[in-house]
């Protein structure tokens, strides 16, 4: 099944996708903190609310998770050009629940930067808490998984060698449309791409991850206790744009996507921000 988290006429609701239209599931207002593995599953489908999907605004699919982990450099295509050797623990960085926008939302450029960066990613969204999760018993913490672009702001990245200033930007990192669930969805086949203004800047496959799903739940949960609507960034091919030559980022009235086999597509309008004279 998929679902996802949307505002209706005011009113916050889940929905489960039923072709182009939404079910509202009863007592839900967003995937999060309370819902756990079977909570979705498990509620009560509200046929008398279904909506087109056109008619709402998709949110964030979870809103307000209580942690956002990124993974960076888990491609080896990616690793090579950025010209380090391959990492031995994943690489993870914060963002916040305020730096997630909806999956068809405009990506603001901030004045402050001129190195507005692409990166496409799998998202892991957790929906069973657990702390010190063996590899072997990972896949039953997941909830679900998610599309995302892990906007990156790169002057901003490399001002130190911590990347949290660049990566953690308010209202910047698109996430949706759907949270899939694990059995609608193999992810061992699935392929993701980066495409811009109908140009394909990133495409390779999850199965090149460098540190499994698995592995990254396992790693994670050895510091902190993973909760249901935590979400994991898994990590971006190679071709992002500050490693092309001539360097690429993105400009007012870009189109750019993100699309992954069986998961999902954002897809978003960038626009230079309207600052105040």
């Amino acid at each position: 099944m998929a679902y996802v988290t949307y505002e209706h006429r005011g009113v916050r609701r889940v929905g489960e996708v039923q072709g182009s239209e939404l079910v509202p599931l009863g007592g839900l207002a967003e995937i999060g903190s309370g819902t756990a593995s079977d909570v979705l599953a498990d509620a009560e489908r509200d046929p008398s609310g279904r909506v087109a999907i056109d008619a709402v605004r998709l949110l964030p699919v979870v809103p307000n998770p209580s942690k956002v982990f990124c993974v960076g450099l888990n491609y080896r295509e990616h690793v090579t050009e950025t010209r380090r050797e391959l990492p031995t623990y994943p690489v993870l960085f914060p963002k916040f629940a305020d730096s997630l926008i909806g999956a068809y939302d405009d990506i603001v450029l901030p004045p402050e930067s001129t190195q507005v960066d692409y990166e496409g990613e799998l998202a892991v969204i957790i929906g069973r808490p657990g702390r010190r999760i063996a590899e072997a018993d990972a896949d039953e913490h997941v909830l679900g998984y998610s599309t995302a672009n892990d906007i990156t702001m790169r002057d901003f990245q490399y001002k130190t060698h911590q990347w949290m200033q660049g990566k953690a930007w308010q209202a910047s990192t698109p996430l949706g449309p759907t949270l899939v669930t694990p059995a609608e969805v193999d992810l061992s086949t699935a392929g993701i791409r980066t495409v811009l203004n109908g140009e394909k800047v990133q495409e390779s496959e999850l199965s090149m991850l460098i540190f499994s799903i698995p592995r990254l739940i396992a790693d994670i949960s050895t510091f902190t206790t993973l909760a249901p609507g935590d979400v994991i960034l898994t990590g971006t091919p190679g071709g992002v744009g500050y490693r092309r030559d001539p360097q690429l980022f993105l400009r007012d009235g870009d189109q750019i996507s993100v699309e992954i086999d069986g998961v999902g597509t954002v897809r978003n309008l960038v626009r230079s921000e309207v600052v105040p004279a």
